[in-house]
């Protein structure tokens, strides 16, 4: 199945989560593929890159975010975890993989205990590179503005919030990828 189809089974196309969704994971998709083609290197799956990118976020409508027109009862924070249950009940295990691990700079689970985040009490952290590289790609766009792409500084200035540990990841992930 295409990722488009199985957006359109949780997102009405006319509705406006549908397209907050589809602007956002088409930029992360977009930025992903570009810094894939400047590494050869790596030998990236291009066309994983592309599909795991579109449907990273498919969790999002479960939550409450009303400003990104998601009106879920969810938190936040655990459309990652509730993305990738709807991508394994599809048979999509490797595009779940992305989905749980690409918050943050990834979630360690003594993050989630000293944190006490509504999570499962295990590491999320990307491990593949695609992984790694749609986490990263990631960071550069908001839902909520989309229009603007973040500066690596300010996407640093973020990750300090979170710790040296999510400060460290990101910055491993920009020596991968810049």
């Amino acid at each position: 199945m295409n990722p488009l189809d199985i957006i359109r089974l949780y997102y009405p196309s006319d509705s406006d989560g549908y397209k907050i969704l589809l602007d956002h994971s088409r930029l992360v998709a977009d930025k992903a593929l570009r810094l894939a083609q400047a590494h050869p290197e790596y030998q990236i799956d291009l066309q994983f890159v592309e599909e795991a990118a579109l449907l990273h976020d498919i969790g999002v409508f479960l939550c409450d975010a009303p400003d990104i027109a998601c009106l879920g009862s969810e938190p936040y924070i655990r459309h990652g975890i509730l993305g990738a249950e709807l991508l394994r009940s599809h048979g999509l295990d490797k595009h779940a993989r992305v989905c749980e691990r690409h918050t943050g700079a990834g979630i360690t689970a003594d993050q989630i205990i000293r944190e006490n985040l509504p999570l499962p009490l295990q590491d999320l952290l990307p491990e593949t590179i695609e992984e790694k590289l749609i986490c990263f790609a990631d960071k550069f766009y908001s839902k909520s503005h989309p229009d603007r792409e973040k500066s690596v500084e300010k996407i640093r200035k973020s990750m300090a919030r979170f710790g040296n540990d999510s400060s460290d990841r990101f910055e491993q992930m920009c020596q991968l990828f810049l």
